[in-house]
């Protein structure tokens, strides 16, 4: 059995493991000198599409772009 001081310090602060990450993800990409700061930040964009269901079909799909400057 684990005892409460074997506990991540990211899930005693109250944090995903995933947003403990994107943080420490966003520090080294901030830390790196040019040309390998732009070139990490422009790989931080994501894009997707989302389809909504209706009568167990898909309708048209929104291509949605989630990138922190926008």
């Amino acid at each position: 059995m684990a005892s409460n001081g074997a506990i991540p310090f990211w899930r005693a602060a109250g944090m995903t493991y995933i947003t403990y990450s994107n943080i420490c993800a966003n520090l080294v990409r901030n830390c790196l000198k040019e040309p390998y700061k732009t070139e990490a930040l422009s790989r931080e964009k994501v894009h997707f599409s989302i389809s909504k269901w209706t009568d167990g079909k898909p309708e048209k799909p929104a291509i949605r772009s989630d990138s922190p400057e926008e």
